[in-house]
């Protein structure tokens, strides 16, 4: 919880110099932040609906398709099986795409913003 009261007689705070309001609104304006926001969304979006709709073809086999999904694949495993490790699989490989994205695409232009906001203040 930030407050506006001045730190403690004989406190060393060290944290950077906080940004007016306004400044923050005319970040928010700026054509960075737009490129900053359709890179994130460019990438969260589409991959947060397929994966959705793969989640939801899961589903929707599991309760309509019982003879499919409960085919044999090999040895005790069924194809209701293999989705299910499927599943996890796609999580955590989002995941890694996410970080791998967010690290090359997203961090530096956000680090780039936050370093002129502070730089300002």
């Amino acid at each position: 919880m930030a407050t506006d009261a001045p730190p403690p007689q004989g406190s060393t705070d060290n944290s950077p110099a906080q940004p007016t309001t306004e400044a923050f609104v005319e970040t928010q304006k700026s054509a960075e932040f737009a490129e900053l926001r359709r890179a994130h969304r460019s990438f969260a979006f589409p991959l947060t609906v397929g994966f959705i709709a793969w989640y939801l073809l899961y589903v929707l086999l599991s309760s309509y398709a019982g003879d499919f999904m409960g085919a044999t694949v090999f040895a005790n495993f069924n194809v209701a099986f293999v989705f299910g490790l499927a599943q996890f699989a796609t999580t955590f490989l989002i995941a890694w795409f996410y970080s791998r994205h967010a690290a090359t695409k997203i961090d530096p232009k956000a680090e780039a913003i936050k370093s002129r906001l502070e730089a300002d203040a």
